[in-house]
């Protein structure tokens, strides 16, 4: 029997290769001579860089870079093993978790650490930059990310401004004779899973400004900074990204790759499946597992689960999930072809005994489901 395991982390718990491992060692207390593929999955947000490194090869590098308030913060990526390809996640240098609660403010936050990650990644011969947007602590429009990258953000008098979102009303001009020139041998592919646009009620800072720690004023002041900037961008460079899905995500940050990087904004999961050669892995499969910390409606919104799940279902392969938690109307889930979804809990517990003995519940869990169809 050819069974694929194909799951993303259990957050805060375990990394999608250590559930993908304990997940094979419930199923050979049933089965000891099954075929197993474990393939590491991640929807472009945080765990992306261990998954893609897990599954195609290559190493993860450490370097400490500036953080969302420019304070030196320990920072990571990934290139695979083709020496060519990084794999970064935005998070990792201007995420929200870097910050204090009494610290998150994103008139003063930046994605300038972001750019040093990609700068040393092209320093080292990367030319394929795939980028992990989501979880970001900045209003910034990518202005930092860019100034890291060489870009000069000027205001009417020739001075530069601050790169942070609460300076962009001050924007004149944009000097981008400094950029890297290795930049124009890159291919940028964002990992975005989310198809806000820059500005207005659904745009960057009314969404996701107040989880940042905006009130409702900064919020008006964060939109109305954000619309200027992409009307100088527009003057500047030609670029109209102010209505383009996907350009609010990670404060904007979406719109600053668009127009100065002409990056492409794919789904994170579907990244994912390329890059690990997923589609090929399941051929002949009799079963695949897949799962995650919690599966709820959202699932089906992009998250890894579901491009398993629609995979498997083009080559009629039943598809399982086994999750820490099933959320609200996760059984809405049936209806786009999952054969069954499982919780791992074998008891009523709280969430911290479910997070410490995961490895054994998932183990567990997989050789219930094994006696099942065996």
């Amino acid at each position: 029997m050819k069974i694929v395991i194909a799951p993303d982390s259990f957050k805060g718990s375990l990394s999608a290769g250590e559930v993908a491992d304990n997940i094979e060692i419930g199923i050979r207390r049933v089965l000891k001579d099954a075929d197993i593929i474990k393939v590491s999955m991640a929807d472009g947000g945080e765990g992306t860089v261990q998954s893609l490194v897990d599954g195609a090869g290559g190493e993860v590098v450490k370097l400490k870079v500036k953080g969302p308030l420019m304070k030196g913060v320990d920072s990571f990526y990934g290139i695979l093993g083709d020496r060519k390809t990084a794999i970064i996640e935005m998070a990792a240098a201007s995420g929200l978790p870097l910050l204090d609660k009494i610290e998150r403010n994103p008139l003063k936050t930046t994605t300038y650490g972001t750019g040093e990650l990609v700068l040393d990644a092209v320093k080292r011969g990367c030319r394929k930059i795939i980028l992990g947007l989501g979880g970001s602590a900045t209003s910034d429009g990518g202005a930092g990310f860019l100034a890291a990258l060489g870009v000069k953000f000027k205001d009417k008098d020739g001075n530069i401004i601050s790169p942070v979102g609460g300076e962009l009303n001050k924007l004149w001009d944009i000097d981008i004779s400094s950029m890297d020139s290795r930049l124009k041998e890159c291919e940028f592919i964002a990992a975005c899973d989310v198809d806000n646009p820059l500005v207005g009620e659904k745009g960057a800072s009314h969404i996701f400004g107040p989880q940042k720690g905006a009130d409702e004023e900064m919020v008006k002041l964060l939109d109305a900074n954000l619309n200027h900037y992409a009307d100088v961008i527009k003057t500047v460079l030609g670029a109209d990204i102010k209505d383009y899905p996907g350009a609010g995500a990670a404060g904007g940050l979406g719109a600053g790759i668009l127009a100065f990087l002409k990056a492409e904004l794919k789904r994170g999961i579907d990244i994912v499946i390329e890059l690990s050669d997923l589609e090929k892995k399941i051929q002949g499969a009799d079963l695949i597992i897949t799962g995650e910390g919690m599966t709820d409606y959202q699932t089906r919104f992009g998250k890894a689960p579901f491009g398993v799940c629609k995979l498997g279902n083009k080559y009629n392969i039943p598809v399982i999930a086994i999750s820490g938690g099933l959320g609200k109307d996760y059984r809405s889930l049936y209806q786009i072809g999952f054969k069954s979804i499982f919780s791992i809990a074998d008891k009523p517990m709280e969430l911290e005994e479910s997070i410490n003995k995961c490895d054994i519940l998932l183990q567990d869990a997989a050789e219930r489901i094994l006696r099942l169809i065996c």
